[in-house]
């Protein structure tokens, strides 16, 4: 009587490299992917201000990542949203209702309470480039803003 999973006469069972091959690549690529996405939002060129006390935070809200580009030269701030260049705030209010929708479509398919908007300003950065970039999430209708800030230099 022929029976599966190989092995020939000795009974004991072949282990198959290949599906187990296929299911890292899979986990692979996923994980890839959802890394990918995290990174676009973060702005390398910003140095965040220090805070000994900064926790990290929970990552499982929808949230819209205002980063505040300080330059020195010109004492302007810009703002960067999904990797895009704001210099006004009107445009930045647009851009941020329309990541509340999609963000509260995604997270709960309605009202979303736990829609948050991150601020990630540059430690040089003027007390009102904040204000703007906090003043636009209020008007998109985002009522709760958090701070990024590092814990160590």
């Amino acid at each position: 009587m022929a029976g599966g999973g190989g092995g020939g006469d000795s009974g004991e069972p072949e282990f198959q490299v290949a599906p187990m091959i296929d299911v890292l690549l899979v986990l692979l690529i996923f994980f890839m992917s959802i890394t990918t996405a995290q990174v676009l939002k973060v702005d390398k060129s910003i140095q965040l201000p220090l805070a000994p006390n900064a926790i990290k935070k929970d990552n499982q809200r929808a949230e819209a990542i205002i980063n505040v580009r300080w330059n020195e030269g010109t004492k302007k701030a810009t703002f960067v949203v999904d990797d895009k260049l704001y210099a006004d705030t009107a445009e930045l209010v647009k851009v941020l209702v329309v990541a509340k929708k999609t963000g509260e479509a995604k997270v709960t398919h309605g009202p979303n309470l736990g829609f948050r908007c991150v601020i990630r300003g540059d430690r040089l950065a003027q007390a009102g480039a904040i204000s703007r970039a906090m003043a636009a999430a209020a008007e998109a209708g985002i009522s709760d803003i958090s701070f990024s800030a590092a814990n160590r230099d």
